[in-house]
């Protein structure tokens, strides 16, 4: 008796030591973006002992992100900062003899990105290449003397230009050149216009501080990885018989690691190779990631493949899986990989027999664990993260994480919702899966307002990682809901083919089912839904608004409704061209997809539209017509346009704003204002 007592009371005052706890902490508010670290990129060391990673945050003073590089101990007892300069460092990658932290930056104000070397054993890091359009990635060789860089070759007409420019800027003012473009694929989202620009391979020799072209011609070239004895790089082409614009296929290309040699391709597929090349530690064998044909671009699958360096027949490995991989690791004995599968709201790490077999999970729980960096022990270095917890380095050794940073200690200070899962039933008899967040002072009984948040993509999932928007949302008081509709990845092959060349249909009837879902639960108020998104998500809140008039209030943000004017206007006219075919051939199905345009008079819901100012991705010319519509239909709405900014918005007085601006929109629609004691409105 004493001892149920005993424990009845432990029970208790670890129940109320908690209660205390959660009273101490305080709601997620706008201005936790400057407290975001994100943390990304983990390279493990040579040795095995460290492993260096990148840390960006915003600074509020000058308005900018700042990327540094950090390293921290495989056990965990020391975390040191490499750098600290106001100029961002980025992909930092270990030398093979250990002495040496190479990463890219623009610092010492260069106009682009240069490797810079640091010595482990003490020192300033030196810029060690001076390549005029800069280094956008590279890697190692096995012996340490050379690096292989990708670097985007200028247009010469532009370069002629720039030439030309610069001169001016020591006289007279002059009038900018017309840009003349003759490409298929002629925009790209922050690159702008795009002219005769070429990406390609070149060899560094650091001893001499030589650079000499690897590859040349009318190509794009990326994903470079020395074979293991350093006699050859593999590489990813994108290529094509005429305009390699027109018809676009990426294939596996192997090369002598030496200045005229020519380059032989391994794949021959179709369909689009992709993904971090991965060569078996003898040398025989090249992993890489197979997507599908090209018609399926917008929704490949990743598999992973296995072709021999010397040419032949290729292998696929996770077929039965049905599941999108990626980054792949050989085993030091050459006898497994391992790699990312992406599955139903999380991320874990598998690992499969190099000669085929069964997977094997080596991580699970509701979380993401992805970006792995192996060593000689089996052992990885990961990023991982849940709905509560921002993305760490964490050690995944025999199954178990350990975490190893913790530069988001902040919130443990923060009170955060409760993140579950769900599973509705569409109309049409589909299962659709989700996320829902409580508020973190939910109470049973009460019904709160909702807000249908819409991932982008489509290709893409909502899952167990934490999610700023959505815990700013439920610190605000909102019920929150995350559904992956038919398009998603994560649930299958033919769940993300579903809406091909059929958009904003069955997407809608998913967020629909999943609106009803949530609302017979009896949490929310159904005369309180809210509805928004950014991107693909920006252009279902349009669809959806369109079809169903039961949202109060509603954000779309990077938008687009008449697809018609987006041929031509955006980045994507191959996948147009594929999938929906030329307007002058297909009218009806342009027409069947642009309907939430053509409906707007259908539209009820007060609609916030807001967009960068130079998005080449889902260009501006997708919300100011929405917006025109609805203004000219008298529906309450509104314009936001962030100047300079690109498809994602990166300035962080920008990011603050956008938030800002959420919150007040759904607040005005979705939550009652206080009543006065005379009964009216104040």
């Amino acid at each position: 008796m004493l001892k149920r007592l005993s424990l009845t009371l432990t029970v208790i005052l670890v129940v109320a030591a908690n209660a205390l706890h959660a009273q101490g902490r305080r709601p997620l508010n706008v201005d936790d973006i400057f407290n975001v670290i994100d943390v990304r990129d983990p390279q493990r060391s040579p040795d095995g002992a460290w492993i260096a990673y990148t840390v960006t945050r915003a600074i509020r003073e000058t308005d900018k992100n700042d990327t540094d590089v950090w390293m921290v101990r495989w056990d965990g007892s020391e975390q040191v900062q490499l750098t600290h300069t106001p100029d961002s460092e980025s992909r930092p990658r270990w030398s093979p003899d250990n002495k040496y932290l190479a990463f890219v930056s623009s610092r010492q104000g260069a106009k682009e990105s240069q490797v810079w070397l640091l010595p482990r054993a003490g020192g300033e890091a030196v810029k060690v290449t001076d390549v005029k359009s800069g280094v956008e990635d590279y890697a190692w060789s096995p012996d340490g003397a050379r690096l292989v860089l990708v670097v985007t070759d200028p247009d010469p007409a532009v370069a002629a230009a720039q030439a030309e420019a610069e001169k001016a800027k020591e006289g007279p003012a002059k009038t900018p050149k017309p840009i003349v473009v003759d490409r298929y694929a002629f925009k790209r989202d922050r690159e702008g216009f795009l002219r005769g620009e070429r990406t390609h391979l070149y060899l560094f020799d650091l001893a001499t501080k030589k650079t000499e072209p690897l590859t040349a011609g009318n190509f794009n070239e990326t994903s470079p990885a020395w074979s293991p004895d350093g006699r050859q790089i593999a590489f990813i082409r994108r290529h094509g018989e005429g305009d390699v614009d027109k018809v676009p296929n990426r294939d596996v290309f192997v090369i002598e690691a030496r200045a005229g040699a020519t380059p032989r391709r391994l794949t021959t597929t179709t369909a689009e190779e992709s993904g971090r090349l991965a060569w078996s530690p003898d040398g025989k064998s090249i992993a890489y990631l197979l997507g599908d044909e090209l018609k399926y671009n917008a929704y490949d699958q990743n598999r992973l493949a296995i072709i021999p360096a010397a040419g032949g027949a290729f292998r696929t490995l996770t077929d039965a899986l049905d599941r999108p991989v990626n980054s792949a690791w050989w085993s030091g004995d050459g006898q497994s990989l391992t790699f990312v599968v992406v599955d139903d709201r999380a991320q874990y790490l598998a690992r499969i027999p190099a000669a085929g077999g069964r997977l094997e999970k080596l991580v699970d729980g509701r979380r993401v664990v992805n970006n792995p960096a192996g060593g000689k022990d089996g052992a990885f270095a990961v990023l991982a993260s849940t709905a509560t917890e921002l993305p760490e380095v964490h050690a995944l050794e025999h199954g178990k994480l350990r975490r190893l940073t913790r530069h988001n200690a902040w919130l443990q200070d923060v009170l955060l919702g409760t993140t579950e899962d769900f599973t509705a039933i569409s109309r049409d008899g589909t299962e659709v899966r989700g996320l829902l967040v409580k508020p973190p002072a939910y109470t049973a009984g009460r019904k709160y307002p909702m807000l249908l948040r819409i991932h982008g993509g489509p290709n893409g999932q909502d899952e167990h990682s934490f999610h700023f928007e959505r815990e700013l949302f439920a610190a605000n008081g909102y019920v929150v809901v995350a559904a992956n509709y038919r398009g998603s990845n994560g649930r299958g092959n033919a769940y993300q083919k579903e809406i091909f060349a059929d958009w904003s249909n069955k997407e809608v009837i998913d967020l629909l089912g999943a609106t009803d879902h949530v609302v017979k639960t009896g949490i929310v108020d159904p005369e309180r839904l809210g509805i928004g998104g950014w991107s693909y998500g920006g252009i279902l809140t349009d669809a959806t608004i369109a079809t169903d008039t039961r949202f109060k209030a509603a954000i779309s943000g990077a938008g687009s409704a008449l697809q018609l004017s987006m041929y031509g206007s955006d980045q994507y006219i191959t996948q147009y061209e594929h999938e929906l075919g030329p307007p002058w051939k297909n009218p009806d199905v342009w027409m069947k997809v642009s309907y939430p345009f053509f409906k707007a008079d259908r539209i009820k819901t007060p609609t916030l539209f807001l967009c960068g100012e130079k998005d080449f991705n889902v260009p501006l010319i997708g919300s100011e017509q929405m917006y025109q519509a609805l203004r000219s239909l008298g529906v309450d709405t509104q314009l936001v346009i962030y100047p300079n900014q690109y498809h994602g918005i990166t300035i962080p007085s920008y990011k603050k704003d956008r938030l800002e601006r959420y919150l007040a929109w759904y607040d005005k629609y979705l939550k009652p204002r206080p009543t006065s004691t005379n009964g009216g409105r104040r």
